[in-house]
Formats: C-alpha cells, structure tokens, sequence
C-alpha cells in the first residue's frame, strides 16, 4: 500500500478539527472530571474517525482504565441520564445534553476456540486496547482532556489512502474475534474503502470461524451492513470470501450458473442491482433514513429462484412459483438469524407479492383488481411500490419504460380509488354484529363466511352502502339454505 501524501493528512486532520471544535467542551469537561479522580479517558473508534472523515459527530464512545462501576460514579451527577445495561462487558452508558455517550473499561476479549461467547478481560493500556481493535481506521484515539491525538496502528495514514486492514496480523485479530470479519464487510459498505489484500486472504481462510458467534451478532453486523449507503461492495465481499454460504447461504446459491444459451439473466448480479435501485427509490416512502424492509425484500425476493428453475423444452428457463418457495426461503433465514417477528413477516410477505404486479396483465386495471392489490399489501402497499419499480433491471429502454408507465398508471388509479373509497381500510359495508342481526343468526361459522362474502362483493364493485348489501347478505343467505 503506498502510503498517503503528507497534504492529503493535513487536510483530513484539519476536517477532524471542525468536526470537534463543537464537541470539545463537553470532551473537556469530562476528561478533566475523569483526570482529578486519577483515571485516564479518550475519546476512540468512530468518532475520532468520523471526524477525520468530515460525519457529524453525535455519539461519543470513549475508554479509560477505570472498572465500570467507578466510570458510574464518575459520570452520575454530571450526565443528564445514566445506564449500566452494558456493564458486565465494561460498557456505562450516559446522555449529555444531544449528545449519547458510552465509556468502555481497556478490553482485551477473546474467544475460546470451541465458545459462542468472548470472554470479557480489562487491559490497562490504551495503546494495547487500540491494538486489539477491528480495523486501524477504527484504532484512533483522542486522549482527554488535552486531544491529543494517539494512533499507534497508523490508522491515519490508512484513513488518508481508503484502505481496511486490521491493527494485528488478520490472523490473530479473527481468531479473538472472528464477527471483525463481518464488520470488515460492513465497513467497506459503510465507508466505501478497499480491503487489503492480507485482510480479505484471513476472511477467505477463516470464514468457516464465524460459526461460533451467536445469530444475534451476526444478525446485527448483517443489518448495518445493509443499511450502509453502499452495501453491494460488502454483500459482495462476504459472498467472495464465503462468509455468506455460512450465514446468508441463499445469497451465493443466486449465482446460477450461466447456461451455454445464456436463456436467463444472472439472478445474484440482478438481485444486488435491485437492491442498489430500491435504495435510490427509499425517498419515496414516509419517513427518514434506509429502510431494513424493503432493503432485505430487495436482496431476497429472488431467492426462490434456485430452487424453482427448470430449463423448458421449447428451449426457455422457468422460474414457477419462485416468490411463493423464496417467501418461505426468507422466513426460515431471517428467523434463524433472529430478526423481529415484525421484520420476518414483513420481509417475506413483500418476497411473496414482489410479481403480482405482473399478474395483472398490461395494465388494464380494473376497480376490482385495484382494491385487491391494495388489499393484499395492506401496509407494505408503499414498500411494494418501491419494490416493484425496482426490480426493473432489463437493458431495453423500450421495455423499462413501458413498465415505468404502467406502473405510474397503477398508482395513479390507486390514488382516484383512495379519493372515492376507502381503500385503506377494505372492509364489508356490514360488520359481524349486523351480519348477525340482518339473518338472526348465532355467532359462528357462518357470521365469518358470510362476512368474507360481503367483502368479496366489496372488493368487486366497491362500498356497496348498509341497504344494498343487507339486500345482497339475504339474497346469498337464501342461495346457501337452497
């Protein structure tokens, strides 16, 4: 690696400083507080490096050689809150004013070979704590209250030049912890940097490690990787150095290999562009910030396809029925990474709608497949949009726009319907007890079929009104006693 010019440093250092010069107060005032009980205190990891990097600095995550329970006291009666839910891994948490702080005693963890769980040992050493870190560019401290400035990895000059390699030999730094290897992956979504090629040589050889950490973990390395404003560069690294067969196996499973005919696209390249042009739609949803729904439906909603692919005799490949086999796919792999069960219905509902658009032919929407499109994705309509549109990726600009057309078309239907109706609440124009009242019937199964035959009825010709769908409910009430 050549080594970063030395007026490429000083502009980076010069960023950090407009970056701190907001914060330096609060670092002052704590530094010192920390300094006359006779402990040290710095600031470290992705603060110091954000600020380098020119991010807003918003949470403070600082280290000192204090025991937790004596980092409690130092920050109670100063903090505007204090919590110790991190204590038993040497973690204090506080929040000051805007500001979200976490102090962690010197840690010096590593995993037993055959355990799921590091085992949590203090150091005494800021030096020897940044050495243990994930990655030099995370290996950066600020001493309090004096900023001065300890990097003894030369995680500035790797800063400087966009490279990710570890403080330690890879080797050694996997082998104490091996999820780092997926925060390698993270980080080159998060922050776009190369890996060096030692680095990327250890995950390759030592993927198999990642087995020992707990779903947990790794659920949560996976989520900030997808949610990073570039996660195509790190999915493609846990994918080339087999990380993702141990944790995400249906991802590498989409490379299919390319038949002699080329008769189909390639699903993993396809499902990774899909994902990068959701991610440019995300400003279309409500709210603010990446959306791990939508972003986990992109990467996923394909991957039914493996499984369902037949090469037909007329000379074309077939994919039946893969977003029903992916949606089943989707589930079993977000509950074993123990994703929320929020996340997990969500996710392979949008896999299992993701071609029902497709479904409805050029684009002759009628009212009632309308109300049923928007019936079927009741929450996930506006993500399902998202989707949708994304998962374009042909080359033929005649093609694309048509679809684009079509689909502008669909929510421009749906947005008339939602002014007439209320589509976003599609119920029978009768409820159960008037159901019951109108045909003098217990409650039962027969209250819930004809409810279901209101709501066809609804979905068909839209609010019918309370007399005309009394009148429709005893007609089919006379049709079922016939």
């Amino acid at each position: 690696m050549t080594a970063a010019p030395p007026g490429r440093l000083d502009a980076v250092q010069q960023r950090a400083v407009r970056q701190l010069l907001a914060v330096t107060p609060l670092l002052d005032e704590l530094g010192a507080r920390f300094t006359r009980a006779g402990h040290e205190l710095a600031l470290v990891g992705g603060p110091v490096r954000d600020a380098l990097l020119d991010r807003p600095v918003d949470e403070l995550d600082l280290t000192t050689e204090a025991r937790p329970d004596k980092t409690k006291r130092l920050l109670t009666g100063w903090a505007d809150s204090v919590w110790d839910i991190g204590q038993a891994f040497g973690t204090i948490g506080a929040r000051k004013g805007k500001y979200q702080i976490e102090v962690t005693t010197y840690r010096a963890d590593s995993y037993d070979p055959a355990s799921r769980k590091p085992e949590v040992t203090y150091g005494d050493s800021l030096e020897a704590d940044l050495g243990r870190r994930d990655l030099t560019v995370n290996a950066m401290a600020l001493r309090l209250p004096g900023l001065e400035f300890v990097d003894p990895c030369g995680g500035l000059r790797d800063l400087a030049a966009g490279m990710l390699r570890t403080p330690a030999a890879p080797e050694v730094s996997f082998a104490d912890d091996p999820l780092r290897m997926m925060r390698v992956a993270r980080f080159a979504g998060q922050l776009g940097f190369t890996v060096a090629t030692e680095t990327f040589s250890a995950m390759r050889d030592m993927a198999g490690r990642i087995d020992i950490v707990s779903a947990e973990r790794v659920r949560d390395e996976l989520t900030k990787l997808v949610l990073s404003p570039r996660p195509r560069a790190g999915l493609g690294l846990l994918v080339e150095s087999g990380l993702a067969q141990r944790v995400l196996p249906e991802l590498p499973a989409l490379r299919l290999e390319i038949d002699e005919h080329h008769r189909h696209k390639d699903v993993y390249e396809h499902s990774l562009t899909v994902l990068e042009q959701a991610i440019a739609l995300e400003q279309r949803l409500p709210g603010d910030g990446p959306d791990l729904v939508l972003r986990l439906a992109a990467l996923l909603h394909d991957i039914g396809k493996p499984a369902t692919r037949r090469f037909e005799a007329a000379g074309g490949v077939s994919f039946h029925h893969h977003e029903v086999v992916g949606a089943k796919l989707t589930r079993r792999r977000a509950r074993a990474l123990r994703f929320p069960n929020e996340v997990v219905d969500d996710v392979a509902r949008l896999v299992e709608l993701h071609l029902r658009f497709h479904g409805y032919g050029s684009g002759e929407w009628t009212d009632s497949a309308v109300r049923r499109y928007v019936r079927d994705a009741g929450p996930l309509l506006e993500r399902l949009h998202v989707l949708t549109r994304a998962d374009c990726t042909t080359r033929n600009r005649r093609k694309a726009a048509a679809l684009q057309r079509t689909y502008d078309q669909l929510e421009e239907h749906i947005a008339r319907l939602a002014e007439q109706e209320e589509l976003a609440a599609l119920r029978p124009d009768l409820d159960g007890h008037e159901i019951m009242a109108v045909l003098g019937i217990p409650p039962g199964r027969d209250v819930g079929r004809a409810w279901h035959h209101l709501l066809e009825l609804r979905l068909d010709r839209g609010p019918l009104g309370r007399e005309a769908a009394r009148e429709e409910l005893l007609r089919w009430w006379a049709e079922q006693a016939g």
